[in-house]
């Protein structure tokens, strides 16, 4: 399994090149059966003017977690996925260290999935809670 989850975190990650994703410093740090995890840095790049994390980076990050998880847990050869809804409650600020969000499926489709897309800090707690829903639309 090892070497499986490696290969799969090297395409997640190389397909963030020259994306907001690397813009952003996101990346992909694990992966399992219905989860796939990711990293942000919280620094003055991705701050509110007083100092805190971004509610919009944090979107950003959820969105890019859950859009890369339907891309390796559904047919990519086959399909483009598109997020279609995204909506998140911030609960805790952050001011530095990192975020990290973890992407799990509310639902699993053929055209359309949901995920819960839960974002903590480097203690566990948590930061943001996201749901967004993706759509797999055919390659033609």
């Amino acid at each position: 399994m090892s070497e499986y989850k490696d290969k799969i975190l090297r395409v997640c990650n190389n397909s963030s090149k020259n994306t907001m994703m690397e813009t952003l410093e996101i990346e992909y740090v694990d992966v399992g059966e219905d989860f796939l995890i990711a990293k942000m840095p919280v620094t003055p790049k991705v701050h509110q003017p007083d100092g805190v994390l971004h509610g919009g980076a944090m979107v950003a990050l959820a969105e890019s977690v859950g859009s890369m998880a339907s891309y390796i847990f559904l047919n990519a050869e086959e399909y483009f996925v598109r997020g279609i809804e995204i909506s998140a409650n911030h609960v805790k600020s952050i001011r530095e260290g990192f975020v990290f969000a973890k992407a799990t499926f509310i639902h699993k489709g053929r055209t359309t999935q949901v995920w819960d897309i839960k974002i903590t800090n480097e203690e566990q707690q948590l930061i943001s809670v996201c749901k967004l829903t993706t759509i797999a639309l055919p390659k033609k």
